[in-house]
């Protein structure tokens, strides 16, 4: 197993932006290399990036185990085949933000500054700042500004 003060690193070689160290765990899946992730972030356990679209994750941030961020999905098709024409946008999220275990991040979103999203959520449109965000589909559940 790669030392965690390696993987950040290997990532960078690999044609990710990585702004300098970063906590990265073992077990995670990269789609590509259209990933940024800023300085002091944690990256848990089986962490699943979908890099159809960019991904970009903030400063301090920490991504629980087994977080998915989907950048593709599709639009409607005909009843034939439902998954008609595939589509793409990017996912942001913005500094200091936590993500629960297992929360799926849906195409085009931005997670604004200081947000917590609740284990198991399901984020499918933007989150305004220091909220705390949960559900499925996520709504904002709390006020966190301090």
């Amino acid at each position: 197993m790669l030392p965690r003060a390696l993987r950040w690193r290997l990532l960078r070689l690999l044609g990710m932006k990585i702004e300098g160290w970063c906590a990265i765990m073992p077990g995670g899946w990269y789609g590509g290399n259209d990933l940024a992730i800023g300085s002091g972030s944690t990256v848990n356990y089986g962490v699943f990036f979908d890099t159809s679209a960019r991904v970009t994750i903030g400063r301090s941030c920490d991504i629980g185990m087994q977080v998915m961020f989907c950048t593709g999905t599709h639009e409607f098709g005909a009843s034939g085949r439902r998954a008609g024409q595939s589509v793409v946008g990017p996912i942001v999220v913005e500094d200091g933000v936590w993500i629960g275990a297992r929360a799926t991040i849906l195409p085009g979103v931005t997670i604004g500054k200081g947000c917590v999203i609740a284990a198991g959520a399901v984020v499918s449109s933007d989150c305004e700042s220091d909220g705390l965000y949960g559900g499925v589909p996520a709504k904002r559940i709390k006020d966190l500004s301090i």
